[in-house]
């Protein structure tokens, strides 16, 4: 048509090099899904990596947590059975009259699984006690280990019979002779029996000793126990050396034994004589804490506690009449008490703190 103008139609030519770039990144997307992500190589962007770590690190904890138990949580269910069966087979023995008991009333399945259990968290945590001079105990045989008393209550004793058992060579069970007024009480007095524990006299120590046993005595009694704290560490009088005769008579060793600590346990700053002889009592102490903090007061305090057994005094040498012999037992007994002094003089000179060792 005449006058009429055409639009000149320019068309667009498809970049090719452009679709050809797209086309290879999505296929290098599709082939990177495909691939495990420890494949991937290090090529790969910054950001890409710490992705890649992060997707291991969570298969890994996701395979940990179906395939693997932790190993605490298999230690504790070991521990817990082993202790069900301990306690079904202390039943089953205690019930079936599985267990002997000697003629001083001593039950060695009742002391081992449950009476020296319950002292060893006083004695490993409470007090932390230190032992020294474990060669000194025999493993076999009888002896008599001497020690200084002291702490108002008699813990001391306790103390001596695990550090007996649990660290020195033969693990025995020592034979404590306490005084009357321990046997004297219903409960305390069955109890001390069963633990091995007899009378404070020269007739049991001289059989304990005869029939090869481990045995203690504390000569200072009651003497050494009431003792108030501005005597700490003073050794009272041994007796009549009752002691040294029975070790003499059955020619065991004497072995001094030294303790420090126990002495802090409860410092006594008075003694109420009355209300001791009101209740029947040897002292009624006055300590820091009790009576005035009541049941609380009877709590023991955390001293450090180093007991340390000396090199043993034979006692072969003698004859029988030399037990009979004053002179002889007055020799022998201030030997040993001197021994003991000095060591406790020589504990506590290397001692920093009472609490801390």
């Amino acid at each position: 048509m005449a006058g009429e103008t055409k639009a000149k139609v320019i068309q667009l030519q498809a970049n090719s090099e452009r679709h050809a770039a797209r086309a290879r990144r999505a296929e290098a997307r599709a082939d990177a899904g495909r691939r495990h992500p420890s494949s991937l190589t290090n090529d790969a962007p910054a950001g890409d990596s710490a992705d890649t770590a992060a997707v291991i690190h969570d298969l890994n904890e996701i395979r940990a947590a179906q395939g693997n138990a932790p190993v605490g949580d298999e230690e504790s269910l070991t521990a817990l059975a082993a202790n069900i069966a301990a306690v079904a087979e202390f039943i089953r023995r205690r019930v079936g009259g599985d267990y002997n008991v000697d003629d001083f009333g001593f039950d060695e399945h009742l002391n081992e699984s449950l009476l020296l259990p319950l002292l060893r968290p006083l004695f490993n945590r409470w007090f932390r006690v230190d032992v020294t001079g474990v060669e000194n105990i025999p493993p076999t045989g009888g002896a008599l280990v001497v020690a200084n008393h002291a702490g108002v209550l008699p813990l001391d004793g306790l103390m001596l019979s695990v550090a007996v058992h649990d660290r020195c060579p033969g693990n025995r069970t020592l034979r404590n002779l306490a005084a009357d007024m321990v046997f004297d009480a219903p409960f305390l007095g069955q109890l001390a029996r069963k633990a091995g524990h007899t009378l404070a006299c020269t007739a049991d120590a001289h059989r304990l000793l005869s029939a090869g046993e481990l045995t203690a005595v504390f000569p200072e009694g009651y003497k050494g126990l009431g003792k108030p704290f501005k005597d700490r560490y003073k050794l009272q009088r041994f007796g009549r050396g009752g002691f040294v005769a029975a070790a003499i008579r059955t020619g065991a060793p004497i072995i001094p034994c030294s303790i420090v600590g126990s002495e802090e346990i409860y410092p006594m700053i008075a003694d109420l004589k009355v209300i001791a002889r009101l209740f029947g009592l040897p002292y009624f102490p006055v300590t820091p804490l009790f009576p005035a903090a009541g049941p609380v007061g009877l709590v023991p305090l955390p001293s450090k506690w180093h007991i340390e057994f000396g090199t043993p005094i034979p006692t072969e040498g003698y004859d029988d009449a030399a037990a009979d012999d004053p002179m002889v037992t007055f020799e022998v007994t201030d030997q040993v008490r001197e021994t003991i002094q000095q060591t406790l003089y020589r504990l506590l000179a290397g001692r920093r703190n009472m609490f801390f060792g």
